[in-house]
């Protein structure tokens, strides 16, 4: 049985490929904008049903609060950079500049998520719980995909 903890961290190395991968691009090119794109749509629907599938029940929870808030604050923090990133000129060189710091931020966010907050959240959520939220991150972020995806189509109708 598939744990939420181990579909994160799924996403995250997927994530951490990601990084990899859009790191060694230089300028404009066909390879950083697929790389970005690929990265931006997964990391936002992953956030997002993360949040309302994992933090918001531990949120619920009087010991889950702080671990919680930290990790949604941080969210809030890597979503602010993306969208920074999403609407600077691919081919400067402050949008790699930029980009290293996310990469930073975000590998440290995935790294404390794994270390700290998800064995803490074990304490708190029962394994039947955590095998719940698996699916039904699954299922959130499928959602949100469908969703990101409506408002492409929407923008370029426009």
């Amino acid at each position: 049985m598939t744990t939420i903890y181990q579909r994160l961290k799924n996403d995250h190395d997927k994530h951490r490929d990601l990084l990899e991968k859009i790191v060694d691009t230089s300028g404009d090119s066909d390879e950083r904008r697929k790389h970005w794109k690929t990265f931006y749509e997964d990391v936002s629907a992953h956030a997002a049903a993360e949040e309302e599938v994992f933090y918001a029940p531990l949120m619920a929870k009087e010991d889950g609060q702080p671990l919680s808030r930290h990790g949604v604050a941080e969210h809030k923090e890597l979503d602010d950079i993306m969208l920074e990133l999403e609407e600077m000129d691919f081919s400067s060189p402050g949008w790699l500049a930029r980009f290293k710091t996310l990469k930073h931020k975000y590998e440290h966010h995935m790294e404390e998520e794994e270390n700290d907050i998800f064995p803490d959240a074990k304490d708190i959520v029962s394994k039947n719980a955590a095998v719940k939220m698996a699916d039904k991150f699954d299922e959130r972020k499928k959602q949100e995909r469908a969703l990101v995806d409506q408002k492409a189509e929407d923008a370029m109708h426009h």
